[in-house]
């Protein structure tokens, strides 16, 4: 697996998607898969697949006259980092600005409210926890 993620294009993304839901697959199966969403050609499908290959972003195995491919990280790692990385572009690296922009365009539910509250108490919760159990092995004993 590569140290760093390589960046992926939203075209290449589309590829990576389809093999992050099934792999491995031919170049055909891949086109295949995409050809309700993509009008893609099986030209334009071996091009996005050799750029993933150049990325490092892919593995292929040959399988008689093809090549079969499939992601070499897992689709959360590559969320995540992509996330990381809006946040750092576009928000200074800092999540508050974020939920503050979507707040302020009216973009959050009232569902998605009680979602980041519901994840907020989480953290605080297993944030306390865990300074907790830091005290016990770590503090003196007033024994």
């Amino acid at each position: 697996m590569p140290d760093e993620l390589p960046a992926i294009t939203s075209a290449e993304a589309e590829v990576m998607e389809v093999l992050w839901r099934s792999s491995p697959l031919s170049a055909e199966d891949i086109a295949a898969a995409l050809a309700d969403r993509q009008n893609w050609q099986l030209a334009t499908v071996k091009t996005l697949l050799n750029r993933l290959l150049k990325k490092d972003a892919l593995v292929a195995e040959r399988d008689g006259r093809r090549f079969l491919y499939a992601p070499r990280f897992p689709r959360a790692e590559w969320a995540h980092s992509e996330s990381l990385s809006l946040l750092d572009r576009l928000f200074g690296g800092s999540l508050a600005p974020l939920v503050a922009h979507f707040s302020s365009q009216r973009k959050l539910k009232a569902g998605d409210v009680q979602a980041l509250k519901r994840l907020i108490e989480d953290y605080e919760q297993r944030d306390a926890g865990a300074g907790a159990a830091k005290g016990r092995k770590g503090g003196k004993s007033n024994d």
